[in-house]
């Protein structure tokens, strides 16, 4: 077996706005492993620069070693790589499974951008027009009062028997203003906040999760943490409500496997989002979520977040992600390098 990289540079169709800044292009990394029978899978390196652990100087160094010794890439300290790796080898097994035959679909919540509040009006009423029954909602990238104002417009229009409301907050609360910004969020029926305050903040952020005002979803706390006994002990210290898994991010499609059977444990919810991946890397985490079966929306996204995207079998059904298995994958001519 041997692995060839390429760089891809997506694109996004607006300009993506979160509590830590604008994008306007985002950097990933596909990979291609070859096996002595001549089968080819292809997954994705989907570095998130800005955010993730694996954001050094020597990342691409790193991917081409594991190109190189494709068992090392599977063992990388690199999550991101790791979740190349194990989306490539994925990539290498028969598509018979429930999800790529189109024998089940995902629900998933609708991702609302951050924008000026008409923006963000307008993005929530497509989103409610397209049928979606929980809406994700990016906060702390406007005036606090216009975003309470954005609650109430979608408040009046639908209750909470009728619409479940998700925030992330991606860390914009500081730990002086924090529990009075949570209390404004509870009067609007909030299902989740995800990361409150900045990640490292055990001890205040456990308090956060005590007053149990909204519930709160740990999700930058997971990044760069990879060893079990360091997972337990976080968990146990903060007690959060629920965790996010985003595979490329937290360790790879099996350690974020590890993430949600430590959480159970220890009677802590949780579900799967990506985290800005092509459509390759998108698919690998849906297959794997499907085999898990889900009993909530997870925050996979649609695939239509960028101009150039790889056309795939992935399909947006109303409020679910689902496979066309008589679509085929249109992987674009690339420099592909050893």
């Amino acid at each position: 077996m041997f692995a060839e990289c390429a760089p891809l540079r997506l694109r996004f169709k607006f300009d993506a706005r979160t509590s830590r800044g604008s994008m306007t292009d985002k950097l990933t990394y596909l990979i291609r492993l070859h096996t002595d029978d001549g089968r080819i899978g292809v997954g994705e390196c989907a570095l998130f620069q800005g955010l993730s652990a694996d954001d050094r100087p020597d990342y691409e160094q790193r991917l081409a070693e594991a190109c190189r010794n494709p068992q090392e890439g599977l063992q990388s300290p690199y999550s991101s790589i790791r979740f190349g790796f194990e989306s490539a080898m994925d990539a290498l097994q028969p598509a018979d499974d429930e999800f790529s035959t189109g024998k089940v679909s995902i629900p998933i919540n609708g991702l609302i951008w951050m924008g000026n509040r008409d923006e963000m009006r307008r993005r929530i009423d497509a989103k409610l027009a397209a049928g979606f029954r929980v809406l994700k909602m990016k906060i702390g990238g406007i005036d606090f009062e216009q975003e309470v104002e954005l609650l109430g417009y979608i408040r009046r229009r639908y209750s909470a028997d009728v619409l479940e409301l998700r925030l992330d907050a991606n860390g914009s609360f500081t730990t002086e203003n924090a529990e009075e910004q949570l209390k404004r969020l509870a009067e609007y029926s909030i299902h989740s906040i995800e990361q409150p305050i900045k990640p490292g903040q055990w001890e205040e952020m456990a308090h956060l999760c005590s007053l149990n005002l909204i519930p709160i979803a740990l999700d930058e706390e997971l990044i760069g943490m990879n060893d079990d006994a360091r997972k337990r002990e976080m968990l146990a210290t903060i007690r959060p409500q629920f965790i996010i898994l985003k595979p490329s991010l937290c360790g790879g499609l099996n350690e974020a496997d590890r993430w949600a059977e430590i959480a159970q444990l220890q009677g802590i919810g949780y579900w799967t989002t990506s985290a800005l991946e092509s459509n390759i890397g998108l698919y690998a985490i849906a297959r794997r979520v499907a085999c898990q079966h889900p009993d909530m929306p997870q925050g996979l996204g649609t695939g239509q977040l960028f101009h150039n995207n790889i056309p795939s079998p992935l399909r947006l059904v109303g409020d679910t992600i689902r496979c066309e298995p008589s679509a085929e994958w249109e992987i674009p001519s690339m420099q592909w390098q050893r």
